[in-house]
């Protein structure tokens, strides 16, 4: 039997790591100094969408210091007990993210149908002022962590957050405008009940990502029926079976089968048709055992008798 290990290391994702870090601090300042701003701002202008955006603004700060320290600790290296070291703590920590953003959309669901029954002054002006500087921070707080975000599952999850008080911010400007140009305060209410309804759809997003990689899902980018064609297209490979996908972390995508070979002499020029056609698809983590025919038509005959 042949057997073939070819892969990308996890040290390969650390240059990303490293520029990731460099941006979640930099929006961990700017996010930490504007939410008590804006926590004032709430409580002076008796506003519950400035006060639902500064309390996910507080959720912003927890979910980057924990993407932060989950992106450390990945650093570490493997051992043999944890041959692929700590790398899965950052989808953890998008899990957890993600759980901490419906907790927070259900804070402002319940707030808001408070405010229904008894509605309250609002200051328009004040929201307007503080709203719109919230929206300065969130909009580059978002442009810095775009890129990576697309890269990064932990990050994303840092990037929901900050996109969430991003359409909270604009969300409660136009609330400000409203209730400063008519009066009625009740837009603030409905307002927030649209935030904590978009704060919930990309909540539910992100714990799905992170759950389907922590059940070891094939990656829903990847097309399973069209990878297992590909490499049954491979010369000289007759049968492909025991085939898994999966993703370690982001950007870390894993394959294992088991092949059965007509010819054990054409083995190595298999192995290197099958990691050519697996890179094809994204995959640079490669697992994959040849069996000659003879030695898997003895085994059958054996099994079946």
């Amino acid at each position: 039997m042949a057997h073939s290990h070819v892969h990308r290391g996890l040290s390969d994702l650390n240059p990303l790591r490293g520029r990731s870090v460099g941006r979640l601090r930099l929006v961990l300042v700017l996010t930490s100094t504007f939410m008590v701003a804006e926590v004032v701002g709430a409580w002076f202008a008796n506003s519950l969408a400035l006060l639902a955006d500064a309390g996910h603004m507080l959720t912003d700060v927890a979910a980057i210091g924990l993407s932060l320290g989950a992106m450390h600790l990945a650093r570490r290296p493997a051992s043999l007990e944890k041959s692929y070291g700590y790398v899965r703590l950052e989808i953890l920590a998008a899990l957890v993210n993600g759980a901490v953003l419906l907790v927070t959309s259900g804070w402002i669901a319940w707030e808001a149908w408070h405010r229904v029954r008894e509605p309250v002054a609002v200051d328009g002006m004040l929201l307007i002022v503080v709203a719109a500087a919230g929206l300065a921070v969130n909009v580059i707080a978002a442009t810095l962590l775009h890129s990576h975000a697309l890269e990064s599952l932990n990050v994303r999850g840092a990037y929901m957050h900050v996109l969430g008080d991003m359409i909270g911010s604009v969300g409660a400007l136009v609330a400000g405008a409203v209730v400063w140009l008519t009066g009625w305060t009740r837009a603030d209410t409905l307002v927030s009940l649209l935030i904590a309804a978009l704060i919930l759809v990309g909540a539910w997003r992100l714990i799905r990502e992170a759950t389907d990689v922590l059940l070891e899902a094939a990656p829903s980018h990847l097309d399973m029926g069209r990878l297992l064609a590909d490499l049954r297209g491979v010369e000289g490979l007759s049968e492909v079976h025991d085939l898994h996908v999966w993703t370690l972390t982001s950007g870390f995508v894993a394959l294992s089968a088991h092949g059965v070979i007509d010819d054990p002499l054409e083995q190595r020029r298999v192995l290197d048709d099958v990691r050519e056609r697996a890179l094809r698809h994204g995959i640079g983590h490669v697992t994959f055992q040849l069996e000659p025919r003879e030695l898997v038509q003895v085994r059958r005959a054996g099994d079946s008798g």
